[in-house]
């Protein structure tokens, strides 16, 4: 079973050795950077399976080092924020962040955080999830591959989480608090915003593609698949 390896970009020395040590602990091995530049430089060596960054970060912020570094990586990403402001937990969502903790935090809770994203995005269970199609999109989730009419289209873990959700039950109409629990888990508290950022970051990956009709709002209702008949 290959450990995982966590990147922890924070510039308060202290919060990176308390979770560098409970990191450990929960069986995981890790590396720190103390800034933005050396943040990126680290986590685009592609040597890492989730990165826990802090939002408020000299020389490049966090949101700037996620924007930057989604342009060309997928690496999980969950966001340490000091500021209790829905913006920039809901921007670094749209951003292509996976998750988010607000300091002070547990770091009991933030491992347990890690791990769900880790299952989620590179677990590799007993059987491998069927892949799926509908019109010109087809989606493989045990391969974490999404592609319009042959064309690659990145998406993040929560993405995919949900397009996989959606296409496994293409003609049911799926109440928001359902997927968001299926997404999320149940005993996760995501708010509407959230859920709303991954919709609408994932509706525009999508139709940038060239399949802007893949996912449906049905108002007061819920969300379902959409025809996927492309351009």
């Amino acid at each position: 079973m290959t450990v995982p390896h966590i990147l922890i970009v924070d510039d308060d020395p202290q919060i990176r050795t308390v979770l560098r040590m409970a990191l450990d602990k929960a069986g995981m091995t890790s590396d720190a950077a103390g800034d933005g530049d050396e943040g990126l430089t680290k986590a685009r060596s592609g040597r890492y399976d989730l990165i826990v960054l802090d939002i408020g970060l000299p020389q490049m912020d966090g949101l700037a080092l996620c924007r930057t570094l989604r342009r060309t990586d997928q690496t999980p990403v969950l966001f340490l924020t000091a500021r209790d402001d829905e913006i920039d937990r809901v921007l670094g969502f749209e951003l292509g962040g996976d998750d988010y903790v607000s300091k002070p935090f547990s770091p009991r809770e933030l491992t347990a955080r890690i791990a769900a994203i880790l299952k989620r995005s590179g677990g590799r269970p007993a059987q491998t999830p069927p892949g799926h199609s509908r019109g010109v999109l087809t989606l493989d989730p045990g391969r974490h591959t999404c592609a319009v009419a042959g064309q690659v289209v990145a998406l993040t873990a929560r993405e995919m989480g949900i397009l996989g959700h959606l296409m496994a039950r293409p003609d049911q109409v799926l109440p928001r608090p359902a997927l968001t629990d299926a997404v999320y888990g149940a005993h996760v508290h995501v708010s509407d915003r959230t859920l709303d950022s991954h919709l609408r970051n994932l509706r525009a990956k999508l139709a940038e593609a060239g399949c802007a009709d893949a996912i449906e709002t049905v108002h007061g209702v819920g969300i379902r698949m959409g025809p996927c008949q492309g351009r």
